[in-house]
Protein backbone atom coordinates (compact mmCIF):
# COMPACT_ATOMS: atom_id res chain seq x y z
CA UNK A 1 0.00 0.00 0.00
CA UNK A 2 1.42 3.43 -0.84
CA UNK A 3 2.99 5.32 2.00
CA UNK A 4 2.43 8.85 3.20
CA UNK A 5 2.80 11.38 0.43
CA UNK A 6 3.18 8.83 -2.37
CA UNK A 7 1.65 9.88 -5.67
CA UNK A 8 -1.53 7.95 -6.47
CA UNK A 9 -0.13 7.04 -9.87
CA UNK A 10 2.60 4.97 -8.20
CA UNK A 11 0.22 3.02 -5.97
CA UNK A 12 -1.38 -0.34 -6.53
CA UNK A 13 -3.88 -2.17 -4.38
CA UNK A 14 -2.71 -5.32 -2.60
CA UNK A 15 -3.02 -8.66 -4.36
CA UNK A 16 -6.58 -9.90 -4.66
CA UNK A 17 -7.51 -12.53 -2.04
CA UNK A 18 -10.66 -13.51 -3.91
CA UNK A 19 -8.43 -14.80 -6.72
CA UNK A 20 -7.62 -17.74 -4.43
CA UNK A 21 -11.14 -18.08 -3.13
CA UNK A 22 -11.34 -15.63 -0.21
CA UNK A 23 -13.19 -12.34 0.13
CA UNK A 24 -11.34 -9.06 0.71
CA UNK A 25 -11.93 -8.19 4.36
CA UNK A 26 -12.13 -4.69 5.84
CA UNK A 27 -9.07 -3.50 7.75
CA UNK A 28 -11.02 -2.28 10.78
CA UNK A 29 -8.82 -0.30 13.14
CA UNK A 30 -6.41 0.47 10.31
CA UNK A 31 -6.66 1.57 6.69
CA UNK A 32 -10.45 1.44 6.59
CA UNK A 33 -13.28 3.92 6.08
CA UNK A 34 -14.29 3.66 9.74
CA UNK A 35 -10.87 5.06 10.73
CA UNK A 36 -10.84 8.07 8.41
CA UNK A 37 -12.79 10.71 10.36
CA UNK A 38 -11.06 9.98 13.71
CA UNK A 39 -7.69 10.34 11.98
CA UNK A 40 -8.68 13.57 10.25
CA UNK A 41 -10.08 15.11 13.41
CA UNK A 42 -6.86 14.28 15.25
CA UNK A 43 -4.44 15.16 12.40
CA UNK A 44 -1.39 15.06 14.60
CA UNK A 45 2.18 13.86 14.17
CA UNK A 46 1.23 10.31 15.20
CA UNK A 47 -1.02 9.71 12.20
CA UNK A 48 -0.71 6.18 10.79
CA UNK A 49 1.12 5.63 7.52
CA UNK A 50 -2.09 5.18 5.51
CA UNK A 51 -3.16 8.80 6.19
CA UNK A 52 -2.03 10.92 3.20
CA UNK A 53 0.93 13.17 3.94
CA UNK A 54 -0.78 16.51 3.12
CA UNK A 55 -3.12 16.05 6.11
CA UNK A 56 -0.33 16.63 8.63
CA UNK A 57 -0.41 20.11 10.08
CA UNK A 58 -3.46 21.31 8.16
CA UNK A 59 -5.56 23.87 10.02
CA UNK A 60 -8.73 23.08 8.05
CA UNK A 61 -9.86 19.80 6.49
CA UNK A 62 -12.45 19.21 3.75
CA UNK A 63 -13.48 15.56 3.45
CA UNK A 64 -15.17 14.96 0.09
CA UNK A 65 -16.90 11.58 -0.25
CA UNK A 66 -17.46 10.62 -3.90
CA UNK A 67 -20.08 7.89 -3.87
CA UNK A 68 -19.22 4.97 -6.14
CA UNK A 69 -15.54 5.66 -6.93
CA UNK A 70 -13.55 2.48 -6.39
CA UNK A 71 -9.77 2.39 -6.47
CA UNK A 72 -9.81 0.14 -9.53
CA UNK A 73 -12.19 2.46 -11.37
CA UNK A 74 -9.96 5.45 -10.60
CA UNK A 75 -6.61 3.89 -11.47
CA UNK A 76 -8.08 2.44 -14.64
CA UNK A 77 -8.92 5.96 -15.86
CA UNK A 78 -5.91 8.04 -14.79
CA UNK A 79 -5.66 9.99 -18.03
CA UNK A 80 -9.28 11.09 -17.74
CA UNK A 81 -8.96 12.29 -14.15
CA UNK A 82 -5.71 14.26 -13.89
CA UNK A 83 -6.58 16.05 -10.66
CA UNK A 84 -7.63 12.90 -8.82
CA UNK A 85 -4.65 11.01 -10.22
CA UNK A 86 -2.26 13.61 -8.80
CA UNK A 87 -3.49 13.15 -5.23
CA UNK A 88 -1.16 11.82 -2.56
CA UNK A 89 -2.28 8.61 -0.90
CA UNK A 90 -3.56 5.21 -1.90
CA UNK A 91 -6.24 2.57 -1.39
CA UNK A 92 -8.00 1.73 1.85
CA UNK A 93 -10.81 -0.73 2.46
CA UNK A 94 -14.51 -0.07 2.69
CA UNK A 95 -16.66 -1.98 5.21
CA UNK A 96 -18.95 -5.00 4.99
CA UNK A 97 -21.25 -4.93 3.19
CA UNK A 98 -19.91 -2.43 0.65
CA UNK A 99 -23.17 -0.56 0.45
CA UNK A 100 -23.78 3.17 0.80
CA UNK A 101 -25.93 2.96 3.93
CA UNK A 102 -23.34 1.00 5.87
CA UNK A 103 -20.24 2.73 4.52
CA UNK A 104 -21.44 6.32 4.99
CA UNK A 105 -22.51 5.55 8.55
CA UNK A 106 -19.07 4.07 9.22
CA UNK A 107 -17.43 7.20 7.82
CA UNK A 108 -19.49 9.70 9.80
CA UNK A 109 -19.56 7.81 13.11
CA UNK A 110 -16.01 6.47 12.92
CA UNK A 111 -17.36 3.05 13.86
CA UNK A 112 -17.43 -0.43 12.35
CA UNK A 113 -20.86 -1.72 11.27
CA UNK A 114 -21.07 -4.06 14.28
CA UNK A 115 -21.02 -1.00 16.52
CA UNK A 116 -23.28 1.45 14.68
CA UNK A 117 -25.75 -1.23 13.59
CA UNK A 118 -26.57 0.00 10.07
CA UNK A 119 -25.40 -3.33 8.68
CA UNK A 120 -26.90 -3.17 5.20
CA UNK A 121 -29.15 -1.49 2.68
CA UNK A 122 -32.29 -3.54 3.43
CA UNK A 123 -32.54 -4.77 7.01
CA UNK A 124 -35.03 -6.96 8.82
CA UNK A 125 -37.05 -5.06 11.44
CA UNK A 126 -39.86 -5.90 13.83
CA UNK A 127 -42.97 -3.73 13.77
CA UNK A 128 -46.15 -4.07 15.79
CA UNK A 129 -48.40 -6.46 13.96
CA UNK A 130 -45.75 -7.44 11.39
CA UNK A 131 -45.57 -11.06 10.22
CA UNK A 132 -43.59 -13.48 12.40
CA UNK A 133 -40.61 -13.15 10.06
CA UNK A 134 -40.70 -9.36 10.35
CA UNK A 135 -40.58 -6.61 7.73
CA UNK A 136 -37.68 -5.14 5.74
CA UNK A 137 -36.47 -1.55 6.12
CA UNK A 138 -35.01 0.15 3.05
CA UNK A 139 -32.44 2.25 4.90
CA UNK A 140 -31.77 4.80 2.16
CA UNK A 141 -35.48 5.52 1.74
CA UNK A 142 -36.32 4.73 5.38
CA UNK A 143 -39.41 2.82 4.27
CA UNK A 144 -40.91 -0.59 4.94
CA UNK A 145 -43.78 -2.33 3.16
CA UNK A 146 -46.09 -0.06 5.17
CA UNK A 147 -44.50 3.15 3.91
CA UNK A 148 -42.55 5.91 5.64
CA UNK A 149 -40.91 4.46 8.76
CA UNK A 150 -39.59 7.65 10.40
CA UNK A 151 -42.23 7.42 13.14
CA UNK A 152 -42.30 3.66 13.66
CA UNK A 153 -38.50 3.35 13.49
CA UNK A 154 -37.07 6.71 14.62
CA UNK A 155 -33.69 7.07 12.90
CA UNK A 156 -31.88 8.51 15.92
CA UNK A 157 -32.97 5.53 17.98
CA UNK A 158 -32.06 3.05 15.27
CA UNK A 159 -28.54 4.58 15.09
CA UNK A 160 -27.98 6.96 18.02
CA UNK A 161 -24.24 7.73 17.71
CA UNK A 162 -23.59 11.37 16.87
CA UNK A 163 -21.58 12.06 13.75
CA UNK A 164 -18.00 13.36 13.75
CA UNK A 165 -17.21 12.52 17.35
CA UNK A 166 -20.07 14.66 18.62
CA UNK A 167 -18.91 17.83 16.88
CA UNK A 168 -21.58 19.95 15.21
CA UNK A 169 -19.59 19.95 11.98
CA UNK A 170 -21.12 21.14 8.70
CA UNK A 171 -22.20 18.43 6.26
CA UNK A 172 -22.60 19.68 2.70
CA UNK A 173 -25.03 17.38 0.90
CA UNK A 174 -27.88 17.51 -1.60
CA UNK A 175 -30.70 19.72 -0.33
CA UNK A 176 -33.32 17.02 -0.92
CA UNK A 177 -31.53 14.67 1.47
CA UNK A 178 -32.02 16.96 4.46
CA UNK A 179 -35.35 15.51 5.60
CA UNK A 180 -34.65 11.83 5.00
CA UNK A 181 -34.53 9.20 7.68
CA UNK A 182 -31.12 7.99 6.56
CA UNK A 183 -29.67 11.49 6.88
CA UNK A 184 -31.01 11.66 10.43
CA UNK A 185 -29.48 8.25 11.16
CA UNK A 186 -25.94 8.85 9.89
CA UNK A 187 -25.58 12.62 10.30
CA UNK A 188 -27.07 13.03 13.76
CA UNK A 189 -25.75 16.24 15.30
CA UNK A 190 -24.25 17.61 12.09
CA UNK A 191 -25.21 21.00 10.66
CA UNK A 192 -26.71 20.30 7.25
CA UNK A 193 -25.77 22.64 4.40
CA UNK A 194 -27.67 21.96 1.18
CA UNK A 195 -26.48 22.13 -2.39
CA UNK A 196 -28.57 21.86 -5.56
CA UNK A 197 -25.98 21.65 -8.36
CA UNK A 198 -22.22 21.00 -8.15
CA UNK A 199 -21.29 24.67 -8.54
CA UNK A 200 -23.25 25.54 -5.39
CA UNK A 201 -21.38 22.79 -3.53
CA UNK A 202 -18.12 24.63 -4.27
CA UNK A 203 -19.53 27.95 -3.08
CA UNK A 204 -20.78 26.43 0.18
CA UNK A 205 -17.38 24.88 0.89
CA UNK A 206 -15.65 28.21 0.24
CA UNK A 207 -18.02 30.06 2.57
CA UNK A 208 -17.62 27.52 5.36
CA UNK A 209 -13.83 27.67 5.17
CA UNK A 210 -13.91 31.47 5.12
CA UNK A 211 -16.07 31.35 8.26
CA UNK A 212 -13.32 29.40 10.02
CA UNK A 213 -14.73 25.87 10.04
CA UNK A 214 -11.94 23.42 10.83
CA UNK A 215 -13.67 20.31 9.46
CA UNK A 216 -16.14 20.20 6.56
CA UNK A 217 -17.82 17.02 5.30
CA UNK A 218 -19.01 16.99 1.69
CA UNK A 219 -20.99 14.29 -0.14
CA UNK A 220 -21.43 13.93 -3.91
CA UNK A 221 -23.40 11.03 -5.42
CA UNK A 222 -23.23 11.56 -9.19
CA UNK A 223 -20.84 8.72 -10.04
CA UNK A 224 -22.91 6.14 -8.19
CA UNK A 225 -26.14 7.27 -9.85
CA UNK A 226 -24.60 7.09 -13.32
CA UNK A 227 -23.04 3.67 -12.65
CA UNK A 228 -26.35 2.23 -11.47
CA UNK A 229 -28.24 3.57 -14.46
CA UNK A 230 -25.68 3.13 -17.26
CA UNK A 231 -22.88 0.88 -16.00
CA UNK A 232 -19.16 1.64 -16.14
CA UNK A 233 -18.89 2.62 -19.81
CA UNK A 234 -18.93 5.99 -21.54
CA UNK A 235 -21.49 7.62 -19.23
CA UNK A 236 -19.45 6.72 -16.15
CA UNK A 237 -16.30 7.96 -17.88
CA UNK A 238 -17.94 11.29 -18.71
CA UNK A 239 -19.16 11.69 -15.14
CA UNK A 240 -15.68 10.85 -13.82
CA UNK A 241 -14.24 13.68 -15.92
CA UNK A 242 -16.89 16.03 -14.50
CA UNK A 243 -16.08 14.88 -10.97
CA UNK A 244 -12.39 15.51 -11.60
CA UNK A 245 -13.22 19.10 -12.51
CA UNK A 246 -15.37 19.39 -9.40
CA UNK A 247 -12.44 18.25 -7.25
CA UNK A 248 -10.21 20.83 -8.95
CA UNK A 249 -12.83 23.52 -8.26
CA UNK A 250 -13.02 22.60 -4.57
CA UNK A 251 -9.23 22.58 -4.35
CA UNK A 252 -9.13 26.07 -5.88
CA UNK A 253 -11.12 27.61 -3.00
CA UNK A 254 -8.97 26.15 -0.21
CA UNK A 255 -6.82 28.49 1.89
CA UNK A 256 -3.11 27.69 1.90
CA UNK A 257 -3.25 25.94 5.28
CA UNK A 258 -6.21 23.70 4.39
CA UNK A 259 -6.27 20.20 2.95
CA UNK A 260 -8.73 18.46 0.66
CA UNK A 261 -9.20 14.74 1.33
CA UNK A 262 -11.16 12.53 -1.07
CA UNK A 263 -12.50 9.05 -0.41
CA UNK A 264 -15.46 6.91 -1.44
CA UNK A 265 -17.90 4.51 0.15
CA UNK A 266 -17.37 1.59 -2.25
CA UNK A 267 -16.33 0.57 -5.73
CA UNK A 268 -18.46 -0.95 -8.49
CA UNK A 269 -18.90 -4.14 -10.51
CA UNK A 270 -20.54 -4.22 -13.93
CA UNK A 271 -23.39 -6.74 -13.69
CA UNK A 272 -25.82 -5.67 -16.41
CA UNK A 273 -28.62 -8.19 -16.96
CA UNK A 274 -26.93 -10.97 -14.95
CA UNK A 275 -29.59 -10.81 -12.25
CA UNK A 276 -31.46 -13.93 -11.19
CA UNK A 277 -33.37 -15.46 -8.32
CA UNK A 278 -31.60 -17.70 -5.82
CA UNK A 279 -32.04 -21.38 -6.58
CA UNK A 280 -35.64 -22.62 -6.43
CA UNK A 281 -34.66 -25.27 -3.88
CA UNK A 282 -34.01 -22.51 -1.33
CA UNK A 283 -37.45 -20.92 -1.38
CA UNK A 284 -39.25 -23.58 0.67
CA UNK A 285 -36.68 -23.12 3.44
CA UNK A 286 -36.48 -19.31 3.41
CA UNK A 287 -39.04 -17.02 5.08
CA UNK A 288 -37.64 -13.69 3.95
CA UNK A 289 -34.87 -12.14 1.86
CA UNK A 290 -33.04 -8.94 2.77
CA UNK A 291 -29.73 -7.25 1.99
CA UNK A 292 -28.78 -6.32 -1.55
CA UNK A 293 -28.23 -8.10 -4.84
CA UNK A 294 -24.54 -8.79 -4.26
CA UNK A 295 -24.92 -9.54 -0.54
CA UNK A 296 -28.24 -11.32 -0.32
CA UNK A 297 -29.40 -12.49 3.10
CA UNK A 298 -31.75 -15.43 3.52
CA UNK A 299 -33.84 -15.60 6.69
CA UNK A 300 -34.21 -19.32 7.18
CA UNK A 301 -37.08 -21.36 8.61
CA UNK A 302 -36.24 -22.97 11.97
CA UNK A 303 -34.07 -26.05 11.66
CA UNK A 304 -33.15 -25.46 8.02
CA UNK A 305 -29.80 -23.62 8.16
CA UNK A 306 -27.63 -26.64 7.30
CA UNK A 307 -29.92 -27.57 4.42
CA UNK A 308 -29.92 -23.99 3.10
CA UNK A 309 -26.12 -23.82 3.23
CA UNK A 310 -25.82 -27.13 1.38
CA UNK A 311 -28.36 -26.17 -1.28
CA UNK A 312 -26.85 -22.71 -1.73
CA UNK A 313 -23.35 -24.11 -2.12
CA UNK A 314 -24.51 -26.68 -4.63
CA UNK A 315 -26.35 -24.10 -6.72
CA UNK A 316 -24.22 -20.97 -6.32
CA UNK A 317 -20.64 -21.82 -5.23
CA UNK A 318 -19.40 -20.91 -8.70
CA UNK A 319 -20.68 -17.35 -8.37
CA UNK A 320 -20.92 -16.54 -4.66
CA UNK A 321 -19.43 -17.18 -1.26
CA UNK A 322 -22.01 -18.91 0.95
CA UNK A 323 -21.64 -17.82 4.56
CA UNK A 324 -23.72 -18.02 7.73
CA UNK A 325 -24.12 -14.95 9.89
CA UNK A 326 -22.13 -16.64 12.65
CA UNK A 327 -19.27 -17.38 10.25
CA UNK A 328 -19.22 -13.82 8.94
CA UNK A 329 -19.23 -12.42 12.47
CA UNK A 330 -16.48 -14.80 13.64
CA UNK A 331 -14.32 -13.89 10.63
CA UNK A 332 -14.54 -10.19 11.43
CA UNK A 333 -16.65 -9.07 8.50
CA UNK A 334 -18.57 -6.52 10.57
CA UNK A 335 -15.79 -5.38 12.87
CA UNK A 336 -16.79 -7.05 16.13
CA UNK A 337 -19.46 -8.95 17.95
CA UNK A 338 -23.01 -8.16 16.88
CA UNK A 339 -25.37 -7.07 19.62
CA UNK A 340 -28.53 -9.22 19.63
CA UNK A 341 -30.73 -6.46 18.21
CA UNK A 342 -28.20 -5.83 15.41
CA UNK A 343 -27.78 -9.53 14.62
CA UNK A 344 -31.56 -9.79 14.26
CA UNK A 345 -31.42 -7.21 11.45
CA UNK A 346 -29.44 -9.68 9.34
CA UNK A 347 -30.40 -13.04 7.88
CA UNK A 348 -29.05 -16.48 8.70
CA UNK A 349 -27.22 -17.33 5.47
CA UNK A 350 -25.78 -14.97 2.87
CA UNK A 351 -25.06 -15.27 -0.84
CA UNK A 352 -22.10 -12.92 -1.34
CA UNK A 353 -21.38 -12.64 -5.06
CA UNK A 354 -17.81 -12.96 -6.32
CA UNK A 355 -18.84 -13.28 -9.98
CA UNK A 356 -20.42 -10.31 -11.82
CA UNK A 357 -23.96 -11.34 -10.89
CA UNK A 358 -26.71 -10.25 -8.51
CA UNK A 359 -29.36 -12.24 -6.65
CA UNK A 360 -32.87 -10.90 -6.92
CA UNK A 361 -35.22 -10.52 -3.99
CA UNK A 362 -38.77 -10.96 -5.37
CA UNK A 363 -39.97 -8.28 -2.94
CA UNK A 364 -37.50 -5.69 -4.28
CA UNK A 365 -37.92 -5.74 -8.04
CA UNK A 366 -36.54 -2.22 -8.45
CA UNK A 367 -33.06 -3.68 -8.20
CA UNK A 368 -33.41 -5.50 -11.53
CA UNK A 369 -32.58 -2.34 -13.49
CA UNK A 370 -29.20 -1.56 -11.92
CA UNK A 371 -26.34 -1.97 -14.40
CA UNK A 372 -23.36 -1.58 -12.04
CA UNK A 373 -23.62 -2.74 -8.44
CA UNK A 374 -21.82 -3.13 -5.15
CA UNK A 375 -22.27 -4.73 -1.76
CA UNK A 376 -19.92 -7.71 -1.94
CA UNK A 377 -16.32 -8.17 -0.80
CA UNK A 378 -14.47 -8.31 -4.11
CA UNK A 379 -11.44 -6.16 -4.79
CA UNK A 380 -13.38 -3.89 -7.16
CA UNK A 381 -16.01 -3.16 -4.51
CA UNK A 382 -13.85 -3.14 -1.39
CA UNK A 383 -10.87 -0.89 -2.26
CA UNK A 384 -11.50 2.86 -2.33
CA UNK A 385 -9.14 5.83 -2.57
CA UNK A 386 -7.94 7.97 0.29
CA UNK A 387 -6.06 10.81 -1.35
CA UNK A 388 -5.28 14.40 -0.45
CA UNK A 389 -3.96 17.74 -1.71
CA UNK A 390 -2.77 21.02 -0.24
CA UNK A 391 -3.17 24.16 -2.37
CA UNK A 392 -0.08 24.89 -4.43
Amino acid sequence: MPGVGDDLRLGTAPASPEAIGAPVLPEYGGACLSSVVPALLARDDTAPAWVPGPVAGARQVVLLVLDGLGWDQLTGSRDLAPTLSAGAGGPITSVAPTTTATALTSITTGMAPARHGVVGYRLRVDLDGSPPSGDVLNVLRWRTSRGDARRTLPPVEFQPTRAFGGRAAPAVTRSEFASTGFTAAHLTGARLVGWSVPSTLVVEVRKLLAAGETFVYVYYDGLDKVAHEHGLGEYYTQELMSVDRLVADVLSVLPSDAVLVVTSDHGQVEVGPAVHLPAAALFDMVELFSGEGRFRWMHVRPGSIDDVVAAAQEAHAGEAWVCTRQQAEANGWFGGELAPHVARRLGDVALVAHAPVAFLDPADTGETRLMARHGSLTRAEMYVPLIAWRPS
